[in-house]
């Protein structure tokens, strides 16, 4: 029979995870998001455990305000803002993150392996308990860099896939009459507003508050520090600086991208049959040989007893 104490034990676990569950709701419900050039709000989306952390991030502020931590922080503020998370997320909340991730969440691994272990007999689960215990910590510490690395990723992967196509309304825009500032603004007030569209949009407040052309390209491909992007700043600053037409140089920049995209899906193309076989000699090739060799096999041994 329960007594008590125990009982007072159960309802006090069961009002914990009950506020660790209103807590956890109330968080994931909040958008969090950017503010672009214009004021407008963008959406980004920050991973749970980000948001539900993120208020403990102050506490390390002071130990990394040492020197030490300066070039760090400047690659993660780069890396931060060519993922298209300026503002939302600051150098010194992702290296607490880092910190905080296993401090939290690492106890509660491996209470979860402990009690997975005690509650089964199985002798594997028992034996892999301290590898597991110490893995979960382990990868709740490098989880922030591998997420980072994966959003610059995404946003370069969306900038690829745009920017024939807007070079392409931009060449047809300035052969048609425009001017390269005014063709530009039609693009970004027209266009959809994805990950190159508010590169484009900074450019032009840039502009409009005193920045020249110039200096607002080349500040665009320090911040997104896409090949393909530097490749057409660069072409259209010679072309500024040399007088050649801007449509020309354009039309010759969206031919080259698509020509480079076109040859980087080949060349996955002509790996997908080395990545694949490792599955196939992994997963497909047993169930062959054992489809196949199992009868065999079975009727050998019978008639040898």
């Amino acid at each position: 029979m329960m007594g008590p104490y125990t009982f007072f034990l159960c309802c006090l676990w069961a009002a914990a995870a009950a506020g660790i569950a209103w807590y956890a709701a109330a968080i994931a419900s909040q958008i969090t998001y950017v503010t672009l050039a214009d004021g407008r709000r963008q959406e980004r989306r920050l991973p749970l455990a980000f948001r539900l952390l993120l208020p403990l991030a102050p506490t390390f502020y002071p130990f990394f305000k040492r020197k030490s931590f300066d070039r760090p922080k400047e690659n993660i503020a780069r890396k931060l803002l060519s993922a298209g998370f300026e503002g939302l997320l600051a150098p010194e909340e992702f290296l607490s993150l880092r910190i905080l991730l296993p401090l939290v969440l690492g106890p509660l691994w491996i209470l979860f392996i402990a009690a997975a272990a005690a509650g089964t007999r199985s002798a594997l689960l028992g034996s892999l308990r301290v590898p597991l215990s110490i893995l979960g910590p382990a990868l709740f510490f490098f989880y922030p860099p591998l997420w980072l690395r994966d959003a610059v990723q995404k946003r370069h992967r969306a900038i690829q896939k745009a920017l024939p196509f807007v070079l392409d309304l931009l060449t047809l825009s300035v052969e048609a009459g425009m001017d390269f500032m005014t063709a530009l603004q039609r693009n970004v007030e027209k266009g959809k507003l994805d990950a190159l569209g508010e590169e484009l949009l900074r450019v032009i407040r840039e502009i409009q508050v005193g920045k020249t052309r110039r200096e607002a390209l080349r500040d665009m491909a320090r911040r997104v520090n896409l090949q393909e992007l530097k490749s057409v700043v660069h072409a259209l600053v010679q072309a500024d600086e040399l007088g050649v037409s801007i449509g020309m140089i354009l039309r010759i920049q969206a031919d080259q991208i698509r020509q480079r995209r076109f040859e980087r899906a080949e060349k996955l193309a002509h790996e997908a049959p080395v990545k694949m076989l490792a599955p196939l000699v992994i997963f497909i090739f047993p169930s062959v040989f054992l489809v196949l060799l199992g009868p065999v096999v079975a009727r050998i041994l019978e008639q040898g007893l």
